[in-house]
């Protein structure tokens, strides 16, 4: 098992795997916290995954979010279309809400996003009415969102000290994938039906995870 000691590491295995969770799975060794040099997980001198996640996505193209089992990801340039066309079954988000299939509070959060090239998470949430005194459940919404490939990752933003250093945690910024990746993404997205997306990326999980089970590649998509 080769381990990531640089950013460029984690943006070529990004590249290399096709789909990447951050954290441990049932799959073992198939995460950035198995594969990270171990000092580098959590470091107060050194940047790791953490501060890298926002250059990965920018400099690769790739998507990351809450996308495995509900956990932050990666899924590279080559494979979100079609993972997302499996997650979505075909459906766009306008076709999903006709059929009744989108939570009220879903719709919202999607449209605020959608209206926008990006925002940051503290302001769908402003334009949301979800605060302390206000609505709840932004966390699980922007995730079904996420999970279902309706809304990504395109960035996360730091605070800076007065040396014009980052610092504290990055605030996600979101976009709808068709906003974000643009005609790559809109142009591949539904060319195929949904099965034959899953069946193409169960094919690659094969090649990379050979001793994963079937039972467990396949979860990996649900």
């Amino acid at each position: 098992m080769r381990l990531i000691s640089s950013k460029e590491d984690l943006k070529e295995l990004v590249d290399e795997l096709g789909f990447l969770p951050f954290f441990k799975n049932e799959i073992a060794g198939f995460s950035i916290e198995e594969r990270i040099l171990p000092r580098l997980w959590f470091s107060d001198t050194e940047d790791g995954p953490w501060e890298w996640k926002g250059e990965v996505i920018c400099e690769t193209g790739c998507a990351y979010g809450k996308l495995f089992c509900g956990k932050a990801g990666f899924v590279s340039a080559k494979w979100y279309p079609d993972f997302a066309n499996y997650r979505r079954d075909g459906y766009d988000f306008d076709a999903r809400c006709e059929d009744g299939l989108v939570p009220y509070s879903d719709k919202l959060v999607y449209e605020i996003i959608a209206g926008r090239d990006s925002l940051l998470s503290k302001e769908v949430k402003r334009l949301g009415g979800f605060s302390k005194r206000g609505k709840s459940g932004f966390d699980s919404i922007i995730a079904r969102l996420q999970m279902l490939c309706y809304v990504t990752t395109a960035d996360f933003e730091y605070q800076r000290d007065r040396h014009g250093k980052p610092y504290g945690w990055g605030v996600a910024r979101y976009a709808t994938p068709e906003n974000h990746f643009k005609e790559p993404f809109c142009n591949a997205v539904y060319q195929r039906s949904p099965q034959e997306s899953k069946q193409r990326i169960l094919k690659h999980l094969s090649t990379i995870l050979p001793n994963a089970t079937e039972n467990e590649r396949e979860r990996l998509l649900h």
